[in-house]
């Protein structure tokens, strides 16, 4: 994507723009975003930007992808934080896989891995911040009220003294990036083995993890504590030792005191009470929440003759319908100093899309978003904004808060698959009913 257009005349408060090295970079984040490198202090080794997203996206294979995916050396696309960022988007993915003319059949595991994603947003969509509370009852058998609201040290800083917990945790805070399956694995441990509460792991995955995408995010946690799923996901060594091989086990202290050597059936009767079969009845807080958070997307009914755009943390790619509708808008994107400092993004996560914002013409600021967009809009003339829409109820919220001051226009992106009518969103496999002979049709087509 080459986009060519001009920046306004800095100002005092504009953050940099070139540096020669990574190095430099990372030491001005340092000194410019405190809070970020307070929780990790280093850059992550994946690259961002757009350049970086395509690289990855030409070394896909689905078929490899779709047998051994499972497998922490598997073929996995390692394309979630260029996803999470707007950098790669759905739909462009699956054309990017229609135009591979493969058989279905060949794609179809990586077809439906994009689709629990489309899922879990659009269960977002529809609860909004709900996401952060429990969608159903537990079916552990515990209350609610019985989980810690802490991580242990040992855990936070990877001295549990089991080789496999440890390597994930160390893989997680100086990666950001965690294979799909020791994710399942370290949530499980988190929630089930030392009984802590899945919120304060989600809050921990999104400190540290470059593609920290709450609805992914938030929603596999409660789909491993049982709170939006049939039952608890638990692993046992066996199954570790499966899809991780057995080095962990070779070298760890615990090897004979292993918590996940069993039978599943040996591991649920330690960690659980048996409960009736639930009929999965949604919580009545989260369908009050549904109905309050459903999208108002204003699709151009203001008319603007010089807008500004904003760019997002959800829109820095060329999925965002913005770019060539409105080629010569003046740009910008805010970091959020309030969000920042109050702890809630890694110095990884942070320099990821700094460094895929440097690919943009774009003015970068940091400090309230809406105070900041305000400024820019009587800086260059501008009489409204034009903005993909967004999923994150915070960014909504600065909408809201924008609306008061200036008329907003929200943009939607091509959908991963359009629906005929509203997918009930208790369980995916009731999602993919729907939408996979869609998806089917369109590759036949072509």
């Amino acid at each position: 994507m080459a986009l060519h257009r001009s920046l306004p005349l800095p100002e005092e408060g504009d953050l940099t723009r070139g540096f020669p090295d990574r190095n430099c970079l990372l030491q001005y984040l340092r000194q410019e975003f405190p809070a970020a490198a307070a929780i990790d202090g280093q850059l992550s080794p994946v690259i961002g930007g757009r350049k970086a997203a395509e690289l990855a996206l030409r070394r896909v294979d689905p078929l490899a992808y779709g047998r051994s995916r499972n497998f922490l050396k598997g073929a996995v696309t390692q394309l979630s934080p260029y996803i999470r960022h707007g950098l790669l988007g759905l739909a462009e993915l699956k054309q990017w896989l229609v135009d591979q003319k493969r058989p279905w059949r060949d794609q179809e595991k990586l077809i439906s891995e994009l689709a629990w994603r489309d899922f879990w947003q659009r269960v977002w969509q529809q609860f909004g911040d709900g996401i952060w509370q429990n969608i159903e009852e537990l079916k552990t058998g515990h209350s609610a009220e019985s989980y810690g609201d802490s991580l242990p040290l040992d855990l936070r800083n990877g001295e549990t003294k089991l080789a496999c917990i440890d390597a994930f945790q160390r893989q997680l805070v100086n990666t950001g990036w965690l294979h799909n399956h020791a994710r399942l694995w370290l949530a499980a441990y988190v929630v089930h083995w030392r009984r802590v509460r899945w919120q304060m792991g989600a809050r921990w995955f999104l400190q540290h993890l470059i593609d920290a995408d709450p609805a992914s995010n938030n929603l596999s946690w409660q789909w491993v504590a049982s709170c939006f799923s049939a039952k608890p996901y638990v692993f046992n060594r066996a199954n570790l030792e499966k899809y991780a091989g057995d080095s962990f086990c070779r070298s760890c202290a615990m090897v004979n005191s292993c918590p996940f050597d069993g039978s599943y059936e040996q591991i649920q009767g330690q960690l659980f009470i048996p409960v009736q079969p639930n009929t999965n009845k949604l919580n009545n807080n989260m369908l009050r929440a549904e109905n309050n958070n459903l999208a108002n997307h204003n699709l151009g009914k203001e008319k603007l003759v010089k807008p500004l755009l904003w760019i997002h943390q959800e829109s820095l790619g060329p999925a965002n319908p913005l770019w060539r509708a409105w080629p010569k808008a003046p740009g910008l994107f805010v970091f959020d100093r309030g969000g920042i400092e109050h702890g809630q993004i890694g110095l990884k996560r942070l320099g990821f899309v700094y460094e895929s914002l440097l690919e943009l013409p774009l003015v970068l600021r940091n400090g309230d978003p809406v105070l900041e967009i305000q400024a820019f809009a009587k800086r260059c003339g501008c009489d409204g904004v034009l903005t993909q829409a967004p999923l994150d109820p915070h960014l909504k919220r600065i909408i809201a808060a924008l609306q008061q001051q200036l008329p907003v226009v929200e943009v939607a992106c091509e959908p991963f698959v359009d629906l005929p009518s509203p997918p009930q969103l208790q369980r995916f496999t009731k999602f993919w009913k729907l939408a996979e002979p869609l998806l089917r049709e369109q590759f036949i087509n072509e």
